[in-house]
């Protein structure tokens, strides 16, 4: 089931948000102030790319300044675009395992800092 799931994620909807999600890191990472939000970037895209075998563990505590500043710069933004269209995709039962990846992505989307996708 995972590698159906994450063929058909990757088709549908991975592969876009993985190629803007990398984009945006690039971006970052044209000043040094912007690596650390290149990496939470990088590890959104990971993510989005495959998501089905993927588990995310937090400790959000880790990093409070870093999630607070990923929330001002546009990290909110993301996580509500994730959790909408996941609540979307709850409407129908086939949707059902790609909404709840998709609010895997808004959790990690939300506060990167002190996250781990294992």
């Amino acid at each position: 089931m995972k590698a159906i799931g994450n063929f058909l994620w990757l088709i549908i909807f991975g592969l876009w948000q993985a190629i803007g999600c990398c984009f945006c890191g690039i971006i970052c990472c044209i000043t040094l102030v912007g690596i650390p939000l290149a990496k939470a970037y990088f590890r959104i895209a990971g993510l989005a790319l495959l998501p089905f075998k993927k588990v995310v563990i937090t400790d959000y505590l880790a990093y409070p300044k870093g999630n607070v500043v990923w929330m001002a710069l546009g990290g909110a933004g993301m996580a509500v675009g994730y959790a909408m269209m996941g609540g979307i995709l709850c409407i129908t039962i086939i949707g059902i395992p790609f909404a709840k990846q998709f609010f895997k992505l808004a959790r990690l989307s939300a506060l990167p800092y002190g996250a781990r996708v294992i």
